[in-house]
C-alpha cells in the first residue's frame, strides 16, 4: 500500500500529459463497466506505481506508471487462456503479440501492454470480459 496517493500533478510530471490522459481514459472505461475496489501500491522494481482493480479478492487488471510510460496488465488463468486462444484472430496484432510474448507462471499468463494511445482499448475491454462480466450495466 502507498502512504499517499499520487496527485494529478505528480502523475502528469511522471508520465507526461498525453499518457496521463490515456491513463484517465482507460480508468473511465473500466469504471464505466465494472464496480471494483481500486488500490494504489508501489510498482515494484520496474514501475513507480501500481493501480489495481479488485473485487472479492480477485484482481481484474492493473495499471502501472513510471517515467514517460504507462502499462496495462491482465493475468489469464488456464480457462481464460483457452477462451482467448479460441478467438485470438479477432484481436489486433499488438494484442496477439502481447499475449504470445507474455510470461506464463504457475498462476497464469501475465500479459503487459505499454500504452502509447487509446488504440487498443476496445481489445482491452474484450480481454477484461473474458476475465469477468461487467457488473455496472
Amino acid at each position: 500500500m502507498l502512504d499517499t496517493i499520487p496527485t494529478k500533478e505528480e502523475m502528469t510530471a511522471l508520465v507526461g500529459t498525453s499518457l496521463y490522459d490515456v491513463w484517465n481514459q482507460l480508468c473511465a472505461l473500466i469504471e464505466e463497466a465494472y464496480d471494483m475496489d481500486c488500490l494504489w501500491n508501489k510498482g515494484g522494481k520496474a514501475w513507480k506505481y501500481e493501480y489495481k482493480y479488485r473485487r472479492g479478492g480477485k484482481t481484474l487488471c492493473a495499471l502501472y506508471a513510471r517515467e514517460h510510460c504507462v502499462g496495462f496488465m491482465i493475468i489469464f488463468g488456464k480457462d481464460e487462456r483457452l477462451k482467448f486462444e479460441a478467438d485470438r484472430e479477432t484481436y489486433s496484432k499488438e494484442v496477439q503479440d502481447g499475449y504470445d510474448n507474455a510470461q506464463t507462471y504457475h498462476d497464469g499468463k501475465w500479459i503487459l501492454f505499454e500504452l502509447a494511445d487509446t488504440s487498443l482499448f476496445h481489445d482491452f475491454m474484450r480481454l477484461l470480459r473474458i476475465k469477468r462480466k461487467p457488473n455496472r450495466r
